[in-house]
């Protein structure tokens, strides 16, 4: 498999996150050569998504803590007189603190086998976009001779850089038009028209849902380590349009804002439309909303209205603006969505005009969500850069950089089996750096807690709502709670079950800072102590908490001895959105080749012209040409957005 790799390339990726992905992407589109490897058996690194029973296999991995001992010891026999070695990282070290619960009968599971799983797919060490394209093919037959059509699951994580669906997985209706699901760059008219259907696991379904099923029913849940939405107006959404890697995925929006106040969930109106027909607001408060909500929009345009309070927090400010309490508490927490002691004016109003800017292009809400959650999202760019002619290898450690002394540059890296790599330009995310180089770096932490449940946080008319809720502190200085509620058509969670994110700065393990706000908002008895009792609050079935690390907003100066030619990219970070992520890909992209474009469209396959003598006849159906098997391949396995985001190019 080492024989097969070539030993040179322009750039060499170690880690396959979001930024990492994206710079692999742009660096294979504007022509270089590029190798993106990964420790890992699973694309995404800290971004990734998994099935049920493949979070329980990372939990359990990540518990034990084992070391990884070097698979060929003699590798520092490749290292030259002018030369240095900088050792890297053979074990997980940024998630601590991992603990897991099941509130139902945990022994009903034994034996019980995950419907539909897939035989483990060999992940070739080296595989372009040829081999990518031919081991999708293999999963999709895989999966159409074991399971019906109608009730095919997601594929497992890992076997190929994203997920190979057919049209009936996403199929598109309008029965339901509380919620909608589409290809980026749909205008908000036709989105609220389209829905994604659920696939039906039988005709009658049980109301209760035991652990066993979950288990059963593993492969139909996306569970993400890192907990984000899209806002339609954000870097993210704009990167995925102008490159046409939009193709590759779907959306959802997120349908309902909702408040914690009082006790009481509440949902919060935030366009036009919701203030005017809001029951919670009177019409004296819905005039107020309006007319501060205008301010914000154009508040650069009138200075004297907070120049008075720029040395201010933005809720001493809310304070001064006529609003009642509850319109503070909606601006604050759940619009700006910004601390109540931390954030100053000016972060408020700009926070709020992004959000009110983001308003409208999608749906009634500033956030998507892609299907089969966010880590599709790092496997979409790493399908384009294999289309360009990336290769790609999972489970491939690298045992170190090489470093010429003279220069200081790094030439080459030393991989798992003894093969050096030469490179002009190498990426390397953080946790792969060793704790010789990262002696000077202050690493923040997240808390993050995941909780499959069997009802909606706020229950209203539809069954499929995608909420974001902010739990504002209970003690001043702690950091408010960020809930992001997923139902099933998000295809991240069974039919009957929602999937609960919850994400906050660290101030202490991630039970000690989430657990109080999972006891307020849903009920954690175990089964048998819930039967006798009338369920008020969605009862938890299974939760995961764990600490993650947040190595953004790093001064590159922190790392020692670090190479002019190597860069380092970070894990997720807490904020809500990506944009930390694209502007650090776009960033280092522009260090590298300043004169190259960053992530320019990539053309669809009906756009593609051919010499006549490569033309094949229509009735065949097939291509002898390599050149076009790659993105043939990615388009027959994307959902079909060519054409919306086309319109979109055209109208932005």
């Amino acid at each position: 498999m080492a024989d097969n790799l070539p030993s040179e390339f322009d750039v060499v990726v170690i880690g396959t996150g979001l930024p990492e992905s994206i710079i692999a992407a742009a660096c294979a589109r504007s022509g270089q050569s590029v190798l993106h490897v990964d420790s890992k058996n699973y694309y995404g690194g800290n971004w990734a998504s998994f099935s049920f029973s493949g979070l329980l296999s990372w939990i359990k991995e990540n518990q034990q803590k084992t070391d990884v001992s070097d698979e060929w010891d003699d590798w520092r026999k490749l290292i030259l007189e002018n030369e240095e070695a900088i050792s890297l990282n053979k074990k997980e070290k940024t998630i601590q603190h991992i603990e897991d619960f099941c509130f139902g009968d945990q022994d009903s599971a034994e034996g019980v086998e995950e419907a539909g799983a897939l035989p483990k797919l060999p992940v070739f060490g080296a595989a372009g976009a040829e081999g990518f394209a031919q081991e999708s093919e293999e999963a999709r037959a895989a999966v159409e001779s074991t399971v019906p059509e109608s009730t095919e699951p997601k594929k497992a994580t890992g076997t190929e850089p994203a997920s190979a669906r057919e049209g009936s997985d996403a199929e598109i209706t309008s029965e339901d038009t509380s919620s909608h699901s589409a290809a980026l760059g749909e205008s908000a008219g036709e989105l609220g028209q389209t829905e994604a259907a659920v696939p039906e696991a039988s005709a009658q379904e049980p109301k209760k849902i035991t652990y066993s099923q979950i288990v059963r029913e593993g492969r139909r849940f996306n569970i993400d380590l890192v907990s984000k939405l899209l806002f339609s107006r954000g870097l993210l959404i704009d990167l995925l349009i102008k490159s046409n890697v939009s193709r590759y995925a779907e959306f959802k929006n997120v349908t309902q804002i909702l408040a914690f106040r009082e006790g009481k969930v509440e949902q919060v109106p935030c366009s036009r439309a919701d203030v005017f027909n809001s029951r919670q607001l009177a019409m004296v408060e819905k005039r107020m909303l309006m007319k501060f909500l205008t301010f914000c929009l154009d508040y650069e345009q009138h200075p004297e209205e907070y120049q008075d309070y720029e040395n201010s927090t933005f809720a001493e400010f809310l304070r001064t603006q006529k609003l009642t309490p509850s319109l503070q508490h909606f601006i604050l927490h759940s619009i700006a969505m910004v601390s109540e002691t931390d954030c100053s004016t000016l972060e408020g109003l700009q926070a709020t005009k992004k959000f009110l800017q983001c308003l409208g292009r999608y749906g009634n809400t500033p956030f998507l969500f892609p299907l089969y959650g966010q880590g599709e999202i790092p496997q979409c760019f790493c399908r384009l850069c294999a289309v360009f002619g990336g290769i790609y290898c999972l489970r491939h450690p690298v045992q170190c950089l090489v470093v010429d002394k003279e220069s200081g540059r790094c030439k080459a890296i030393v991989d798992h089996f003894g093969q050096r790599i030469s490179a002009k330009y190498f990426i390397v995310e953080d946790s792969y750096l060793s704790e010789s180089v990262c002696t000077n770096v202050h690493y923040r932490q997240i808390s993050r807690a995941v909780l499959i449940t069997d009802q909606s946080v706020l229950n209203t008319g539809s069954e499929q709502q995608v909420s974001i809720l902010t739990v504002p502190p209970v003690d001043l200085g702690k950091p408010a709670v960020c809930v992001i509620e997923l139902c099933s058509s998000t295809m991240t969670c069974m039919k009957g079950t929602y999937l609960v994110h919850l994400t906050c700065p660290s101030t202490k393990t991630a039970r000690e800072d989430l657990e109080p706000v999972v006891q307020k908002l849903f009920n954690v008895n175990t089964e048998k102590d819930a039967e006798n009792e009338e369920l008020e609050k969605p009862r938890v079935l299974w939760a995961v908490y764990f600490n993650m690390r947040d190595s953004s907003g790093i001064d590159r100066n922190s790392y020692d001895r670090l190479p002019s030619n190597v860069y380092v990219c970070s894990g997720p970070d807490s904020a809500l959105g990506n944009d930390c992520a694209v502007k650090q890909a776009e960033t280092i992209f522009q260090e590298m080749f300043p004169t190259e474009e960053f992530c320019p469209p990539a053309p669809n396959p009906e756009d593609i012209i051919y010499d006549e003598d490569e033309i094949v006849p229509e009735e065949s159906g097939f291509s002898n040409s390599p050149e076009t098997k790659p993105e043939a391949s990615t388009e027959e396995m994307s959902s079909g957005g060519s054409p919306a985001v086309e319109k979109a190019d055209n109208e932005e």
